[in-house]
């Protein structure tokens, strides 16, 4: 674990040593942002060496120390991961800063609730965001459905990222202008690895906002292993728009790519930036959108060196095509959650390998320390292994929940020990954590408990199907049924049918249901053979894509459950039990 006081374990303590003068990577990039592409492609729009992004961190500190920002002091946080944002990033955390990352497009209830549970000195927002949250632009977001808060309202100090705009509130200070400002480090605090730095919230109701704080020596310590997994020297160039590898790129003298936009608005761009880099971060839904490029010949298969994929279950189907499609990258599932990132990664070939149940993620990574800790009715894997609710630490493991450091009946709370994962899971004989389910997100049709991760994968596995998610659909009685949703692989019959067939969904997501799809009785037809009988749907349907929800892109399994309560037989559940009462 970080010792407290131990400067060198704090997350910014070797990025700014690069930029020492007289060190080896002083004069090197260490931030390239890109344009958008135009008539002539995309283009470089600036670079930042290692001594300059040192110079403006410290100058940034020093500017916001002077502004009365105190070590344990938040600050909201509304900035792209730009040159820029990554700058006033870590300008807050040098001068003892806490950054809050609040979703914006959050309802405006629970963003007025994790505001005031935050209990934030300071706004640091992108000039835009001020722009679109009040006056005439305030009105065309919310005819496009964006309803955002009124950032310049909040009774809060302000620095504006951007050039000032409309919105921009009287007094906001100028990110770019406190970034060129004078160094003092006689003014900022000593790096301590046990200060709070990062704030998240990933959860939670308008009553009790749930949020994960994160210290400098943790964050650190999980950048350190991803370092490690991608095996980055000085010199390598990681294209990402994502702090989870950028940072790491950084803490090993290579160079963060910025692109203009994620890659979920702009793939081609993304991928024609990948030929050439060492790495890079996709969630399974970019993966499928790079894969089509390539095969549909609108980018190059030239892939980056490594591509990390995690964020949502990666399955064995997406696997498989990846490697074909881009045999020469080194494709790697990562597993992890947002309060201890990274836990275990696995090689494709070797995830390819695994014939077992369950959905292999790898074996801990270094100083990480898995256990199971028994769970109620939970039946024992196929192999006999035990199974059990994943229990995790390690020096990654957040400092603990915001609301139970900030708990006023005792101050300052215990720091987290381990975390309960909530992720039903078993250890195979070569200690590699294999997940079987959720202890959460668990299926109740009448007395059967269902665990949609023990039995997804072998349906994903199914010729045909690219996804698989079986959801339960809740009963006003407390009963849920079970509808299996399927998406089919970019090479089965009938695939650009399933939009065109099915009823759009009313509840916004926009998804399309077919449960006439060809795919559907396929896959009916060979569900007996790799589902419990308890386990098999009421349900068989084709969707046109897995809606995604909250910052890293998971699965809105509440979603598909709505947009297929329509299909479900009313008599489902009654049929269901009747046969089990037969068997």
């Amino acid at each position: 674990m970080t010792t407290p006081g131990d400067a060198t374990r704090h997350l910014l303590a070797p990025i700014l040593a690069r930029g020492a003068p007289g060190h080896a990577s002083a004069d090197a990039v260490a931030l390239r942002r890109w344009t958008r592409p135009g008539r002539r492609g995309a283009r470089v729009r600036e670079e930042t060496t290692y001594a300059d992004l040192a110079r403006r961190v410290e100058a940034t500190a020093t500017a916001l120390a002077a502004d009365g920002l105190a070590p344990g002091d938040r600050a909201l946080f509304s900035v792209r991961p730009r040159p820029a944002g990554v700058v006033l990033a870590f300008g807050v955390v040098r001068a003892g800063g806490t950054v809050v990352f609040v979703d914006p497009g959050s309802t405006p209830e629970l963003f007025t609730a994790r505001v005031g549970a935050a209990g934030p000195s300071l706004a640091t927002t992108e000039s835009l965001l001020y722009a679109v949250s009040r006056g005439p632009l305030r009105r065309l977001a919310r005819s496009r459905g964006l309803l955002l808060p009124d950032y310049a309202s909040l009774p809060l100090r302000h620095v504006h990222a951007g050039p000032w705009l409309p919105g921009v509130p009287r007094g906001s200070r100028a990110a770019r202008r406190l970034a060129a400002g004078r160094v003092d480090r006689d003014a900022l605090p000593a790096l301590d690895p046990g200060r709070e730095a990062l704030t998240v919230f990933t959860s939670g109701t308008t009553a009790q906002p749930k949020a994960v704080v994160h210290t400098a020596g943790s964050l650190l310590a999980g950048c350190d292993l991803l370092r490690d997994v991608f095996a980055l020297a000085p010199g390598d160039v990681v294209h990402t728009d994502q702090m989870l590898l950028g940072v790491p790129a950084l803490l090993a003298g290579a160079t963060w790519s910025v692109p203009a936009d994620p890659p979920s608005r702009d793939i081609t761009t993304f991928a024609r930036q990948l030929d050439g880099a060492a790495g890079t971060y996709l969630v399974p839904a970019d993966v499928t959108a790079l894969l089509d490029a390539v095969e549909g010949g609108v980018v190059p298969a030239r892939g980056p060196r490594v591509a990390l994929v995690g964020g949502a279950p990666v399955t064995r189907a997406l696997l498989e095509r990846a490697t074909r499609v881009l045999p020469g990258t080194r494709w790697v599932a990562v597993y992890g959650m947002t309060e201890i990132l990274p836990v275990a990664v696995v090689e494709a070939q070797e995830k390819l390998a695994h014939a077992g149940d369950g959905d292999l993620v790898g074996v801990p990574l270094p100083g990480t320390v898995a256990r199971l800790d028994p769970v109620e009715d939970a039946d024992p894997a196929d192999d006999g292994a035990v199974v059990g609710e994943l229990v995790l630490s390690g020096p990654s493991l957040m400092a603990g929940y915001l609301h139970d450091l900030d708990a006023p009946a005792r101050g300052a709370g215990p720091r987290a020990a381990e975390h309960r994962t909530g992720d039903l899971a078993r250890l195979d004989g070569r200690g590699r954590v294999v997940l079987v389910g959720r202890t959460r997100d668990m299926i109740i049709r009448g007395t059967t408990n269902i665990y949609p991760g023990l039995f997804e994968p072998r349906v994903a596995a199914l010729d045909g199907v690219a996804e698989a998610l079986l959801v339960g659909v809740p009963q006003v009685d407390g009963d849920e049924r079970v509808a299996l949703v399927l998406t089919a692989a970019a090479d089965a019959p009938g695939r650009d049918d399933a939009a065109a067939r099915g009823p759009r969904a009313d509840d916004g997501t926009a998804v399309r249901l077919d449960p006439d799809h060809p795919l559907v009785a396929r896959v009916r037809a060979a569900l007996p053979d790799v589902l419990d009988h308890d386990a098999l749907p009421d349900v068989v349907l084709v969707a046109d894509r897995v809606p995604l929800a909250g910052r890293s892109r998971k699965p809105d399994r509440a979603a598909l459950a709505r947009a297929a309560a329509p299909f479900v037989p009313a008599t489902a559940v009654a049929a269901r039990s009747a046969e089990g009462a037969s068997a």
